[in-house]
């Protein structure tokens, strides 16, 4: 019988989701999940580990602490509820299966965990991911709007190249060669992540078609290197300006760059360093306080 589990859970509102995952990722690694309740709408972020990295009081402290910094970029938090307790493995993995449900992103991808027997539309690619082993299971509107865009920008006739920057659980990059881009590269800072991601490609079929590598964005070479056709980078709005040239360095001149995961009232900064930098906002979109754009050069 396998030993309990320390579950360490945080409550918080819908819109303050993403900004929690963030910082779990950060403080515990994996496993993972996200419950989403659009009823309240609130989200419970937790993490599971087989012992707790620090005592118990001192994780609540970080906790609150870290609750302080997102209520201080404006953000409501919620009730905020803190919750630590022992749970058994197959408790919390049974629960995952009540609330990652299959869902599609238009007729073109679905997205289902390895459970689900959810069965394809006619010509729709199937990304398989469980909410235990990934680092985003696509279900936030920040990654379902780069998912969107990939689906409706794949070329029907020569395959467009793409770059994943900050891949997490590999999911733009596994969909991304499912709906048939070529050649598909991916890359993240956090060697967890990049480990999960390449067992996602496996599970997926798509390891040969994927390369996904462990990198710093910070030392991305300014000139030189490959360039794409479609760039995807989910980042926190300070990396996408501080890092915009190294990023824009990467887009071919027909190509076009999604950017996601940047808080509305930051989204201003982010459109005025890519609009200077000599590109045009195509597609935008928004939820509660999250925003999301794709960018191309003028024709």
């Amino acid at each position: 019988m396998k030993a309990p589990l320390w579950q360490i859970s945080l409550t918080t509102s819908a819109e303050t989701e993403e900004a929690v995952a963030v910082f779990f990722e950060n403080l515990f690694g994996g496993p993972l999940s996200v419950f989403s309740d659009a009823a309240t709408p609130t989200a419970t972020v937790s993490a599971y580990c087989p012992k707790l990295p620090r005592p118990e009081s001192e994780l609540r402290a970080r906790l609150r602490t870290a609750l302080k910094k997102v209520r201080n970029c404006g953000l409501n938090i919620g009730s905020g509820r803190i919750a630590i307790r022992r749970v058994a493995p197959a408790n919390w993995r049974e629960s995952w299966k009540k609330h990652f449900k299959p869902f599609e992103i238009s007729r073109a991808l679905l997205v289902k965990p390895t459970w689900s027997g959810r069965r394809p539309r006619a010509g729709q690619a199937v990304v398989v991911l469980d909410p235990g082993l990934s680092f985003g299971t696509g279900q936030h509107s920040t990654t379902a709007f780069c998912l969107e865009q990939l689906a409706a920008r794949r070329a029907s006739g020569q395959p467009l190249s793409f770059l994943d920057i900050g891949t997490g659980s590999g999911i733009l990059a596994i969909a991304a060669a499912k709906l048939g881009y070529e050649p598909v590269r991916a890359f993240d800072f956090d060697p967890a992540a990049v480990r999960v991601a390449r067992v996602n490609a496996i599970q997926n079929r798509v390891a040969k078609r994927v390369r996904i590598f462990r990198q710093d964005l910070l030392l991305l070479p300014l000139r030189g290197g490959a360039r794409f056709d479609v760039i995807c980078a989910n980042l926190t709005s300070d990396l996408l300006i501080r890092q915009a040239k190294r990023i824009v360095g990467r887009l071919r001149p027909a190509g076009t760059l999604i950017v996601a995961g940047i808080l509305e009232t930051q989204f201003a900064g982010v459109l005025r360093i890519y609009s200077s930098a000599g590109l045009k906002l195509v597609a935008s979109g928004r939820d509660q306080e999250w925003h999301s754009a794709a960018f191309a050069y003028p024709s």
